[in-house]
């Protein structure tokens, strides 16, 4: 991260499954007193609505609130539209060093890969790979096509984090949250920030 901004992130939440990852993602960076500028498809408050039965709301102002009063955190959250082109995040000039994409669809995959830029999530995007910053990526699907290991692929040379929703199972997870925090962990340590939620291999 830059010196200038030592603590600013951008993380997006688009439509694939893995709302559970988001959320603990969002709190660990709010908890590190983190700015976090969050963008959020629509597609993922509908998978919200679906997956933690309590749904996130559209408008911002009540999202901001929901988020506030459901995670403790002593961090800054800024949210952006879809089309909020005067945000920092639209810009190399303004937007954080490292963006993160959790969970990242199939779609959002393919469109970051072809630099379609059509909203701020795919800007956001192709503004951090432009700028030579850390895009960590967070597909969930299954199984993979060819056309989906074909852009993680074009990303991964472009210098992207692919990280997958798989959880391993070497901790001895007891519970759903143990498994989320396994993936939230390996999202944390490509971005280069500390986490204490899972042991790292070989340590007692």
């Amino acid at each position: 991260m830059s010196g200038d901004h030592p603590r600013r992130i951008t993380l997006a939440v688009t439509g694939a499954s893995g709302t559970p990852y988001a959320e603990r993602l969002l709190q660990c960076l709010l908890e590190a007193e983190f700015e976090v500028h969050l963008l959020v498809s629509k597609a993922a408050l509908m998978v919200a609505a679906v997956e933690t039965g309590s749904p996130w709301p559209a408008a911002h102002e009540k999202l901001h609130d929901y988020l506030r009063d459901r995670l403790s955190y002593k961090g800054t959250l800024k949210l952006a539209g879809r089309e909020d082109w005067m945000s920092p995040v639209a810009s190399g000039s303004g937007a954080p060093d490292t963006m993160i994409v959790c969970p990242c669809s199939t779609g959002t995959l393919a469109s970051i890969a072809t630099g379609q830029c059509d909203n701020l999530i795919e800007r956001g995007a192709d503004v951090v790979l432009k700028e030579g910053g850390c895009l960590i990526l967070v597909p969930r699907e299954s199984p993979y096509s060819e056309i989906h290991l074909r852009n993680m692929l074009t990303l991964k040379q472009a210098g992207a984090h692919i990280v997958p929703a798989s959880p391993g199972f070497y901790h001895q997870p007891k519970t759903v949250e143990d498994m989320v925090d396994f993936i939230v962990a390996r999202v944390l340590k490509c971005a280069g920030i500390e986490q204490r939620l899972v042991k790292a291999w070989g340590s007692e």
